[in-house]
């Protein structure tokens, strides 16, 4: 079973949200951190324990995850891996969601979201990313327990679109994105078929 979180809000309340990825390094509000907390306390009643952890190298995520496994009773450490890594927004990074769609349109928005077709000018690095998803879920597990995956919105979609199965759930789900501190599980059945469990969740 694959647990993929997104990072907690970056951004406070009242303040107004940015197009933030890979460039940008921006830690957890004290949201964020709550969010992140109960991300693990929910994880934990849950009893899942973690074998592996992956997470993206931006401080954001590192503080997700460090919240999450602070919650288990044996952590796994965390192992940075670039796939899980924010997009590049080009001439978009740090720009408001206006900004934005005034640049690109707002059907470029609404084709990145549903099909993760990048706008012009993002850096995204669609095979890479897929290619990586796809290596993690044929890999054989070394036991049952569950592998958190944190990383971002504009990261996690891709898991999504690395397994034909996959892709065939994407019609019950209303969007590719995942919240803010919000989760998805990928589940592998014994004979190696996967199927999305949950997608865009909040404790």
């Amino acid at each position: 079973m694959f647990v993929i979180v997104r990072h907690g809000n970056t951004f406070a309340a009242g303040e107004t949200p940015r197009r933030i990825g890979a460039r940008t390094n921006l830690p957890l509000t004290e949201a964020g951190v709550a969010q992140a907390r109960a991300l693990g306390l929910h994880f934990s009643a849950l009893g899942w324990q973690f074998e592996k952890a992956f997470v993206s190298p931006l401080l954001r995520t590192c503080q997700t995850a460090e919240a999450i496994l602070a919650a288990q009773t044996d952590p796994a450490t965390p192992e940075h891996a670039d796939f899980l890594r924010e997009v590049d927004h080009g001439p978009d990074e740090d720009q408001t969601e206006d900004a934005v769609i005034a640049r690109v349109g707002p059907e470029a928005i609404a084709a990145w979201d549903a099909h993760a077709v990048p706008p012009p000018g993002w850096s995204v690095n669609a095979d890479q990313r897929i290619a990586a998803w796809k290596r993690l879920f044929s890999a054989r597990p070394a036991c049952e327990d569950p592998i958190l995956l944190v990383t971002s919105n504009g990261a996690a979609r891709f898991a999504l679109l690395a397994d034909a199965a996959l892709q065939h759930c994407l019609a019950s789900l209303p969007s590719l994105k995942l919240p803010t501190g919000s989760y998805g599980v990928i589940r592998r059945s014994a004979d190696g078929t996967l199927d999305i469990a949950v997608w865009g969740q909040r404790p």
